[in-house]
């Protein structure tokens, strides 16, 4: 759910476990994550949490969150931009959503560095996945040298416009600002600069898709994530969330940025 009874945007915390663990050590993750909050006395309907395993993984997660009636959500790393058809290793909308599939990440930039995908692309399969009711985790973000050349936002901010482009209003979807920059890297943006860009996205969606979807939508910021500075962004008004990416595969880690709000005071 994107917005509380209040009317205040859930906190949204994913993890992307990109080309990691096998359908049996997934199995071994989530009921481990699931054990972990719940000792914790997490609360879900604060703050909701999701993984994002590979295609191999996602029929054992969705049995295992099914029959053991966890509150944890789940999605898909990427999707088709088709239904069906001659598209050798693509993975339908349509198949996700009958492996109940919540979300699906976007335009990754992984997928656009090594796979070439364009913001057309990432549009395409932004739309493809609402098709099928499922909401698209559309990921944007600038390089080291885009950085240099022209500012934090210009780069992600064209990303996502083009994205948008054949996105009905008020469709409900997910933001993810990830620097390339920062993957991986250690080195995190500033909470100053993920609330700049944030803000700067948020105002895209506001003229793309209107305004009950820009204070619907949750931007999250993702790069370097982990238990020691997700407070920090958590504090700012336009962050919503974090996209994590190899601190998602450390169940304690995970479950501690899961608790930012046990952090916030520190």
């Amino acid at each position: 759910m994107a917005v509380t009874a209040t009317g205040a945007r859930t906190p949204f915390i994913a993890g992307n476990w990109k080309m990691n663990l096998d359908h049996l050590q997934a199995i071994a993750f989530v009921q481990k994550l699931a054990w972990s909050l719940k000792d914790a006395r997490f609360d879900f309907d604060e703050v909701e949490v999701a993984v994002f395993p590979p295609f191999t993984d996602l029929r054992s997660v969705q049995t295992l969150i099914s029959a053991d009636k966890l509150s944890l959500r789940f999605g898909a790393q990427d999707v088709s931009a088709h239904d069906s058809g001659a598209y050798t290793g693509e993975i339908s909308g349509a198949f996700l959503a009958a492996l109940e599939c919540g979300y699906v990440i976007i335009g990754h930039s992984e997928r656009r560095t090594l796979h070439l995908e364009t913001d057309e692309q990432v549009g395409a399969k932004a739309v493809a996945a609402l098709k099928h009711g499922i909401t698209p985790v559309i990921c944007v973000g600038e390089t080291a040298d885009d950085l240099a050349e022209h500012g934090p936002s210009a780069v992600p901010v064209a990303q996502l416009t083009t994205a948008l482009e054949n996105v009905a209003a008020g469709a409900e979807i997910v933001v993810a600002y990830e620097p390339v920059w920062a993957i991986g890297s250690g080195q995190a943006a500033t909470p100053e600069q993920a609330e700049q860009v944030a803000a700067a996205l948020r105002e895209v969606v506001r003229t793309r898709l209107g305004e009950d979807a820009a204070s619907a939508t949750r931007v999250l910021y993702g790069g370097s994530v982990k238990a020691s500075n997700i407070a920090s962004f958590m504090r700012q008004p336009n962050v919503d969330g974090a996209l994590v990416g190899g601190a998602s595969l450390n169940v304690e880690e995970f479950s501690s940025i899961c608790r930012f709000k046990s952090h916030v005071g520190t």
